[in-house]
C-alpha cells in the first residue's frame, strides 16, 4: 500500500500506516493459524495410516489408497509414492485452484510423506473393524485440519475440481467414480474382504472430513414472512438471545393487475439445537407465518457464534453482585 501512495506522489498519513500494520497483524495471524492447522492434520493423518492401515495392509480412497495398493505388491515405501503420485494433482492446482494452495499443498504432502517414512508411530490394534473405524477417522481428521489450514492431503480434490470445469460433473460425481475405481482395483488386487472394508474406512474418513471442514455445529438460515415482523424480531433479540436482519419484500401471490403488498422478511442464523424455540416462539405470535429454513455450513461474525444477550446479562448482573458483595 505504501508503494502505491510513493507511485502516486504521496505520502501515506498516519491513518494509512495503522491500516497496513493492522492487515499485516491479520495476515501474520491467519499465516500462524494456517500452518498449525496443517502440522495438526499431517501429525494426525500420518498416525491414521502408520498406527492403523498399513500394519494391516488397508486401504483408503484417493491417492493415499493408490499409494497403498501399489505398496502392498511391490516393495516402494509408502512415503514415496504418496509424493510422487500427487505430484500431477499439485501442478493441476497450479491452474485450477491458485498458487497459494498449490504450495501450501505441496507442503503438506511432503510433511506428510516425511511423517510416514521417520515417526515411528505405535501400531495400535489389529482388529479389521477397529482398523477400517479408526483409521478412517484420523485419516480424515487430518485431511479436515490441513483443509481447514488451506491445504489438501490428497490430490483426488484437485482433479475433480478440474474436471467439474471441463464436464457437467460435480465435484463429488467425481471424487465416488474415483474411488469405485480404486474399491473395484483393490477387491481384484488384494481381496474381497480387504476392499469391503476399504469402503468402511473411506465413509468414516469422509464423514469425519465434512465433521471439520463444515463444523460440528450445524447452522441454520431461517427467513420468516410474517404480518408482525416486529414482534418476531423482538422475540428473537430477546427470548432467544440471537441476531437477525429486516429487508422488505412485496407479497408476490396476488392477480394480475392488483397491487403487490409490502412485506418485511425478518432474517436469522441459529444453532439446529435452537430451531425447535424459534418455532415455539413464531408459532406464539403468528401461526400462519410463512417459515423457509436453509441449512448453513458455517458462520462467522454477528451473534450466532457469541453468547445469547440473556446470557450477557445475567453474567453480567453476577458479576456485579461479586462486586459489591467484595466490598
Amino acid at each position: 500500500m505504501q508503494r502505491e501512495y510513493i507511485r502516486k506522489g504521496k505520502q501515506p498519513g498516519k491513518h494509512e500506516h495503522i491500516a497496513e500494520l493492522q492487515r499485516r497483524q491479520i495476515d501474520a495471524k491467519h499465516f500462524f493459524i494456517n500452518c498449525a492447522f496443517i502440522a495438526a492434520g499431517v501429525l494426525v493423518a500420518a498416525f491414521g495410516l502408520k498406527g492403523f492401515l498399513m500394519p494391516s495392509s488397508f486401504i483408503d480412497g484417493g491417492i493415499t489408497g493408490i499409494s497403498l495398493i501399489i505398496s502392498n505388491v511391490s516393495s516402494i515405501s509408502v512415503s514415496l509414492l504418496i509424493l510422487i503420485l500427487n505430484i500431477p494433482f499439485m501442478l493441476l492446482a497450479l491452474s485450477t485452484v491458485g498458487r497459494q494452495f498449490a504450495v501450501k499443498s505441496i507442503i503438506a504432502i511432503t510433511l506428510l510423506a516425511i511423517a510416514v517414512h521417520f515417526i515411528p508411530y505405535p501400531v495400535v490394534t489389529h482388529d479389521k473393524l477397529l482398523v477400517a473405524a479408526f483409521g478412517g477417522f484420523f485419516l480424515g481428521l487430518g485431511i479436515g485440519l490441513a483443509i481447514r489450514g488451506g491445504a489438501v492431503l490428497d490430490g483426488t480434490e484437485v482433479m475433480a475440481v478440474y474436471l467439474n470445469k471441463k464436464f457437467s460433473l460435480t465435484v463429488g460425481t467425481v471424487i465416488l467414480i474415483f474411488n469405485v475405481f480404486i474399491f473395484l482395483s483393490a477387491a481384484y488386487i488384494l481381496s474381497v474382504e480387504t476392499a469391503l472394508y476399504a469402503i468402511l474406512t473411506y465413509f468414516a474418513a469422509s464423514k469425519t472430513v465434512d465433521f471439520i471442514v463444515d463444523g460440528i455445529e450445524e447452522y441454520i438460515g431461517v427467513s420468516i414472512i410474517t404480518d408482525k415482523p416486529e414482534e418476531v424480531r423482538l422475540a428473537i433479540i430477546e427470548n432467544l438471545g440471537r441476531g437477525c436482519t429486516l429487508y422488505m419484500a412485496k407479497n408476490g401471490f396476488a392477480p394480475r393487475g392488483e397491487l403487490l403488498k409490502d412485506t418485511e422478511v425478518v432474517y436469522t442464523v441459529i444453532t439446529r439445537l435452537e430451531l425447535s424455540k424459534l418455532k415455539n416462539e413464531i408459532d406464539k405470535i403468528d401461526i400462519k407465518a410463512f417459515v423457509i429454513m436453509n441449512p448453513i455450513f458455517d458462520a462467522k461474525g454477528g451473534m450466532v457464534k457469541k453468547k445469547p444477550l440473556r446470557k450477557l446479562r445475567q453474567q453480567g448482573k453476577r458479576e456485579e453482585e461479586i462486586t459489591k458483595n467484595g466490598r
